[in-house]
């Protein structure tokens, strides 16, 4: 009986032990996120980045379940990183123009009812407009990365969280050259998401998708794909352009949203979508982590992007341009022209010469150049590899900045901001973009405002401007000299031509 009782004791004993062992095992991989003390929204050069901490592409498929289970845990761990992001903008409605057919006439017919609190402005009355897209959160501290679209000019940003909570952020830093900002919101226990290297990414990845897609009803849907494609550029989205590509469906009020691997990380911040209807076709485009990654912390530590600078023109090597110069195969990038007083003159770059190689790595086309210029730091030293009449040349060049030119840029905002509109001179990228003929001394309207009286005018983009104020149009520069002397409230009368026709505009500014 006695040695009955005490093999009992011993069973209990051990189940104990392994209980306790077990569960030491069970929590010792389990990642505790304890909330952060709510504070006023502030600024710090140390982002507080969540580690990767899912190991889900480590896991055994062994049926189908098993695979379906995988799925259902990466959007389980993404998800709650994911916000909906409102905007809200005011612009005040002024003179109506009488070339508009839906203008004043009929606006005290059809006018909405004027929101309580909302007074009219001085040359008309106010209204709010209201945007809709997503972010993503990538610190405990409140960092959200997002599209500059999204979040472009806007008077008041809100987002909701996945536990339904509206916050207010404010924000940090836009990239339009990217198409990418930050913006921050202080709120208590937010889940940050993991950012991973897009760099690693392989094609035909899987991927998921997650945002807002048409509104706010479908927040936080979830969509799954493969990566199609990377490095895509010229798409005319963004300046900056080393598009990861997939067949995810991405929708507008993804933009902004994460692009998501198997492992549960950021690779990608959704954008675009390629459609010929406006819906899903199969074919949407993400900024990669990486880049998007190293514009947050350059927006954050200094409020600006800083890009590094050749000074040098160049073009792709195609076939024909390769037997011209009697290179052996089509590749590299052709200097054309080099500015004075440039890191490139300095090195002693020339006209006519093929960059092979920057830092032992080959040169595909212009793109993948100018690209990884731009992310290295000025004052870098880079080690070009250069094809120069038959021999092969090493350049140390010393990158500088960017020359920037704030007063020009701030005058062409105000000029826009007066316009309601940007227009641009004719160039290939536009002629593709809108359809058109590349015909030079065009001048082509790519940005109305949405609200302005331009477009209540009936501007649109890809309008091609043939007079302004009677005075036909032969050049950008000429354009610019005619509504340059324009001022608030004074009338613009433009000859638009739209798809072989001739269209007169006129509005007050």
């Amino acid at each position: 009986m006695q040695n009955k009782m005490k093999k009992n004791k011993l069973s209990y004993l051990f189940l104990i032990f392994a209980g306790v062992a077990i569960g030491g095992l069970v929590f010792s991989n389990l990642e505790f996120t304890f909330p952060a003390k709510e504070s006023k929204v502030a600024v710090t050069n140390n982002i507080n980045f969540a580690s990767a901490a899912n190991t889900f592409q480590d896991k055994p498929i062994r049926t189908l379940r098993d695979f379906n289970e995988a799925f259902v845990q990466i959007a389980e761990s993404a998800t709650p990183s994911v916000v909906t992001i409102f905007t809200e903008k005011t612009v005040n409605r002024r003179f109506i123009s009488p070339f508009d057919f839906f203008g004043s006439p009929f606006d005290d017919f059809f006018e909405a009812p004027r929101r309580r609190g909302e007074r009219p402005g001085a040359n008309g009355r106010k209204e709010v407009l209201r945007g809709l897209g997503s972010g993503v959160i990538v610190s405990r501290d409140g960092y959200i990365l997002t599209n500059n679209h999204v979040i472009d000019k806007a008077d008041t940003i809100y987002i909701r969280t996945h536990d339904n909570r509206k916050v207010e952020a404010k924000v940090i830093g836009t990239d339009p050259k990217t198409d990418i900002a930050v913006i921050k919101a202080d709120a208590k226990n937010l889940k940050p998401i993991a950012i991973g290297d897009s760099d690693a990414l392989r094609v035909g990845e899987w991927v998921i998708a997650i945002g807002s897609p048409l509104g706010e009803n479908l927040a936080r849907t979830v969509t799954q794909g493969i990566v199609s494609a990377k490095g895509r550029a010229n798409v005319g989205l963004a300046d900056y352009e080393d598009f990861i590509q997939t067949d995810a469906a991405i929708n507008p009020g993804n933009s902004g949203g994460p692009l998501v691997n198997i492992n549960g990380e950021l690779v990608g911040i959704n954008t675009a979508i390629a459609s010929r209807t406006g819906g899903f076709q199969g074919i949407g485009f993400a900024v990669p982590s990486n880049m998007a990654r190293q514009i947050m912390q350059s927006l954050i530590k200094s409020g600006k992007v800083t890009r590094g600078w050749l000074g040098v023109t160049i073009q792709d090597v195609d076939e024909n341009i390769a037997k011209g110069l009697k290179l052996k195969k089509a590749g590299g990038v052709l200097v054309g022209t080099v500015v004075e007083n440039s890191p490139a003159k300095a090195a002693g770059l020339k006209t006519g010469d093929v960059i092979l190689e920057m830092n032992g790595k080959k040169l595909r086309d212009t793109v993948e150049l100018r690209n990884t210029i731009a992310r290295t730091s000025p004052g870098t030293k880079v080690q070009l590899t250069v094809w120069r009449d038959g021999t092969i040349k090493k350049l140390s060049v010393k990158l500088d900045e960017i020359p920037d030119q704030p007063v020009v840029a701030q005058q062409q905002q105000k000029m826009d901001q007066l316009l309601g509109f940007s227009a641009a001179p004719m160039s290939p990228d536009l002629a593709a973009r809108y359809r058109l003929k590349a015909d030079a001394g065009k001048v082509v309207v790519t940005d109305v405002e949405p609200g302005s009286n331009a477009y209540r005018a009936g501007l649109r983009n890809g309008d091609i401007i043939k007079a302004a104020n009677r005075k036909n149009i032969t050049s950008y520069k000429q354009f610019l000299s005619i509504v340059g002397k324009m001022k608030q409230g004074e009338l613009l009368f433009l000859l638009i031509e739209r798809g072989g026709s001739n269209v007169y505009f006129a509005f007050n500014l």
